[in-house]
């Protein structure tokens, strides 16, 4: 008895989605709006973004003890631009504090940098960036640049140092060694149009309804409201998923985005980020009446998402009572997440620490568009 509840249940909510998905392809309009806008704005918004970057978290592994190399680090920690400066006691430990984005840009002075420059010789400087934000790394590389510059300058003036640069830089960038902003910029968008794919097809999925006036059948339809919800939920699903492989196959094959993780840890990471962006659709949906309403609420969720998810402005330049409300939206996990697993392949664990909240979010938007579901079909 329960095995043919079950299949009756299964065949209403079948039908649903099956009709939901065919609304949205049999509209030449829609089909344009979820192909054509996503592949523009990857190519466009790819070339278009910018950064400034302060509050620099940057780490020291000093294994000289001499007095240029505290003069030096003094500077830097005196600067505007830098607020933490962490210093290290070996190259392990600074490593892995850029593996962690503890630190954006790390500086390891060799055992015997202030007795090569005491002696009119060439010091070398090794600076590590992480290449994984390859436009604040070029930028914070720029400020480094006039720092050392001064410093050069100032020890040829007043010690008379003969070799023209006193201090060599070397530079090195962790997992983007030409420091290529498109591959910080190329997993972000696809996580953003996958974001706006989501929030899209579900914001108006029953506003639509409602317009077109066949939302009175699903009120005398036997579904229930969860099963609704289900039906709603799956196309914009299923939808996004395939739109965010498409994009994926274009950064691969068109920008030459390295991918180096795991297409597992990739796509079950982002079940869960759609699902909790389709739960805050839904609910956008089910307070709405028409499809300009549906716009309007998607505006007002997306504009302080991109702006407060680290893409277009890093988190650190924000004022502190506002960095730990970033961690309620989802795409500052899977922003991660996505970089992590094309640039650097990090492992199943790392990416559990940024999954389970993204589980929780999803776990209380789908509630929450349950509820209103249910209050507005009851």
């Amino acid at each position: 008895m329960r095995i043919k509840k079950f299949k009756k249940t299964w065949y209403r909510i079948k039908a649903l989605i099956i009709k939901e998905i065919l609304a949205v392809w049999r509209d030449k309009k829609s089909r344009f709006m979820l192909i054509a806008p996503p592949l523009v704005q990857l190519i466009i918004l790819s070339h278009a973004a910018t950064l400034e970057v302060l509050n620099i978290s940057l780490g020291v592994n000093n294994q000289d003890n001499g007095w240029y190399s505290h003069e030096l680090i003094q500077r830097i920690n005196g600067s505007p631009y830098f607020k933490y400066v962490y210093e290290f006691h070996n190259p392990e430990d600074m490593h892995s504090a850029i593996d962690t984005q503890k630190v954006l840009i790390a500086i390891q002075f060799q055992s015997n940098f202030s007795r090569l420059i005491a002696a009119n010789q060439p010091a070398q400087l090794q600076i590590v960036l992480d290449g994984r934000k390859s436009n604040a790394s070029q930028i914070v590389m720029g400020y480094l640049n006039l720092i050392l510059q001064d410093f050069n300058v100032e020890i040829l003036k007043n010690q008379g140092v003969v070799v023209p640069e006193p201090i060599d830089i070397e530079f090195r960038s962790f997992f983007n060694p030409n420091i290529d902003y498109l591959y910080f910029t190329i997993p972000s968008l696809v996580a953003i149009l996958s974001m706006l794919l989501a929030l899209m097809v579900t914001a108006m999925s029953v506003s639509r309804e409602r317009e077109n006036g066949t939302f009175d059948q699903l009120l005398v339809s036997p579904l229930q409201p969860w099963q609704i919800l289900i039906g709603k939920m799956v196309p914009a699903l299923v939808i996004s998923i395939a739109e965010s492989t498409l994009l994926m196959i274009i950064a691969l094959f068109l920008f030459d985005v390295p991918f180096t993780g795991s297409l597992i840890l990739l796509y079950s990471s982002m079940i869960i980020f759609l699902l909790s962006i389709v739960g805050i659709g839904l609910f956008i949906s089910s307070i709405s009446h028409t499809q300009q309403q549906s716009i309007l609420g998607t505006f007002v969720f997306v504009t302080p998402t991109i702006l407060l998810s680290g893409y277009a402005t890093p988190i650190e330049n924000m004022p502190l009572w506002l960095q730990p409300f970033t961690n309620l939206l989802p795409i500052k996990h899977f922003f991660i997440i996505i970089k992590g697993i094309f640039l650097k392949n990090i492992s199943a664990t790392d990416v559990w620490l940024h999954t389970w909240p993204m589980a929780l979010i999803a776990l209380f938007t789908l509630s929450l568009a349950g509820f209103m579901f249910k209050r507005r079909l009851g």
